[in-house]
């Protein structure tokens, strides 16, 4: 696979786990605004549940697409796909974190 393909769908995972990441972050931010106080097992539950599917969610958006190439004995590509989405990620990390020093 070309290079420049592989370093767009480093950018498109990572740009759709910041997108998911912003979205849950907004929900838990706002949660008590959004679903009101839960002083029952329900908010914990909820927390919990939300946790392990945005990890799944998060997991296969970052390894989906190279485990499939790797599977499909295309390693190399799986192996810079995965650099490159980590490395797409690092720079909205630098992104979100210089935006909230501006702010």
């Amino acid at each position: 696979m070309e290079n420049i393909k592989l370093v767009k769908l480093g950018m498109r995972n990572s740009l759709a786990t910041t997108v998911y990441v912003v979205i849950v972050a907004v929900i838990l931010n706002n949660g008590e605004r959004i679903f009101g106080t839960m002083k029952n097992i329900i908010g914990p539950v909820a927390f919990l549940l939300l946790f392990v599917t945005s990890a799944a969610i998060t997991g296969f958006l970052v390894l989906g697409q190279p485990i499939m190439l790797y599977v499909d004995n295309q390693r190399r590509d799986a192996i810079r796909l995965f650099i490159y989405t980590l490395a797409w990620l690092f720079a909205f990390i630098l992104i979100v974190l210089v935006m909230n020093f501006l702010w």
